[in-house]
């Protein structure tokens, strides 16, 4: 069973990927990053385990794969 992160854990790493935080309503937190011509926005529930499938759908938000967040992570 893959490992499931807290939203601690998501927000930093997607920080380092050059995510920032834009806003917070409830327990949701929004991400922004802007590249090139693409931008991405990424909604991160603040939760101490954040499901698989939520986990992916912020992946996918993100533009990322999970190899890809696996090597922003420390």
């Amino acid at each position: 069973m893959p490992k499931l992160y807290s939203a601690r854990e998501i927000i930093k790493t997607l920080n380092r990927a050059g995510f920032t935080i834009v806003s917070q309503r409830g327990s949701h937190i929004k991400l922004f990053k802007r590249e090139r011509d693409k931008s991405f926005t990424a909604i991160v529930p603040n939760h101490k385990q954040v499901a698989i499938g939520t986990f992916n759908s912020i992946l996918k938000q993100a533009g990322m794969t999970r190899e890809e967040f696996e090597k922003w992570i420390r």
